[in-house]
């Protein structure tokens, strides 16, 4: 048999399963085309992040690596579903929002106390999710934390972007050897976690419609607060000036996303027109950080984009949830 692009990324058994039902293609091409390699991109991103914090801890010399480890972890942010939810592992990722600011205090007190222990694999494996991840080394590259003690931040920094790459290999490693077979051979017999088919259909589209609402929620919803309160300290990633970014690279993805779930299934043309108004929205918003929610005329700019991304989840919980034979009025926010 000719090899395919599954076949190139998947355990053999996972192949045979994904081949076995040629006429649907949804969830293999969703695994193998999105997922999976959505993954590797962020496994590798880390490991390029962790390589150069060996050499350089300098925020200078950071900066860059870690924002393409966050472009990459917005690949697949929303598929919460194996091996990113296990032992916690999304959270430690990428743990906001954080309102009453644990990550913050937890990072200005390991500066203040300096232990040794805590700059190592082990011990930064150990440490509070609040402290960990994207956001523990957004602190130490964007925020002020760091001017309390630069030398142990610049172990801090080298610590936490190991662990963040060990985090990002053991997702990738997961799926790769088991859990994307596990979806493929959803009904199978010994498969307790999906016992059908259309139970993994639901699941991977359910990580779709969430990952909107969370868009539309709380990227945007948390900065816009209300018209009298408007909040936008609250945005996301704001010391490193992506919040807007964080937005756009998600719709990104989850069009990407929509796509392969529906592959061989149908066309969605009003999802699709709902994710090309959103986008565009997004691309034109020359607002960076939501800092205009404070101001009528430029917050009604950025309410227009979340009605547009609350639109694009209704659309394609219509559109795609009809296409794959997904009951309506399921809350997204179970999982699956």
């Amino acid at each position: 048999m000719r090899r395919t692009a599954l076949s190139l990324v998947l355990a053999p058994a996972a192949v045979a399963l994904a081949l076995a039902a040629p006429a649907r293609a949804d969830v293999p091409e969703t695994v193998a085309k999105v997922i999976l390699p959505g993954y590797a991109g962020f496994a590798r991103a880390t490991q390029d992040l962790a390589t150069t914090a060996a050499t350089d801890c300098t925020p200078e010399a950071l900066r860059a690596p870690w924002n393409a480890a966050f472009d990459a972890w917005l690949g697949v942010q929303h598929v919460h579903i194996g091996p990113a939810e296990e032992d916690g592992r999304a959270l430690a990722i990428a743990f906001w929002p954080d309102p009453k600011n644990i990550g913050g205090r937890q990072t200005e007190a390991m500066l203040q106390g300096a232990d040794p222990a805590l700059v190592t694999p082990e011990g930064a494996a150990q440490l509070s999710v609040a402290a960990r991840g994207l956001f523990g080394l957004e602190r130490l590259l964007y925020g002020p934390a760091s001017d309390t003690n630069p030398a142990y931040a610049c172990d801090l920094r080298r610590a936490l972007a190991t662990d963040l790459a060990r985090m990002a290999q053991t997702i990738e490693a997961g799926w790769k050897d088991g859990f994307a077979e596990t979806v493929l051979s959803a009904g199978a017999p010994g498969n307790t976690t999906y016992l059908s088919a259309a139970e993994a259909r639901q699941a991977l589209f359910t990580q779709l419609i969430a990952g909107l609402e969370f868009n539309a929620d709380t990227r945007i919803g948390r900065p816009l607060g209300s018209f009298d309160h408007p909040r936008p300290e609250r945005a996301e990633a704001r010391a490193s000036g992506r919040s807007l970014r964080d937005v756009a690279l998600s719709l990104k993805a989850l069009r990407a996303y929509a796509g392969a779930l529906v592959q061989g299934l149908g066309p969605i043309p009003a999802t699709e027109a709902a994710f090309d108004r959103a986008e565009t929205l997004a691309a034109k918003l020359d607002d960076s950080v939501f800092a205009g929610v404070a101001d009528p005329g430029r917050r009604l700019k950025v309410e227009i984009l979340q009605q547009a991304i609350k639109a694009t989840r209704e659309t394609a919980e219509t559109e795609i949830g009809a296409l794959l034979g997904v009951r309506s009025g399921f809350n997204s926010a179970d999982g699956d």
